[in-house]
């Protein structure tokens, strides 16, 4: 499946043509390598790191999507090998 398109499906980018634009620029990493073309092919077991905001995200592909399903779904294509922390609260609260 096209790097781009996971990314869609798999409800990182609202749009295709988002993540087309952040692959292009070359922050997105496949397996380590970066890539700048939005073609390329994702398969189950390669690594996605990217920025999302101002954390780096770190993924492993688990399936390839079918559709832009709804968030639960999307969740069951990846694994989130470094999850955001939530927000915690100031301890001087």
């Amino acid at each position: 499946m096209r790097l781009d398109k996971w990314l869609f499906y798999a409800r990182f980018f609202k749009t295709r043509a988002l993540a087309s634009a952040v692959i292009t620029k070359g922050r997105v990493r496949l397996n380590g390598q970066r890539q700048s073309k939005p073609g390329h092919v994702v398969r189950p077991g390669d690594v996605l790191t990217f920025p999302m905001g101002d954390q780096a995200r770190v993924i492993r592909v688990l399936a390839p999507g079918t559709r832009r399903g709804p968030a639960t779904e999307a969740q069951t294509l990846y694994l989130d090998l470094a999850p955001i922390a939530p927000a915690t609260s100031s301890p001087l609260e």
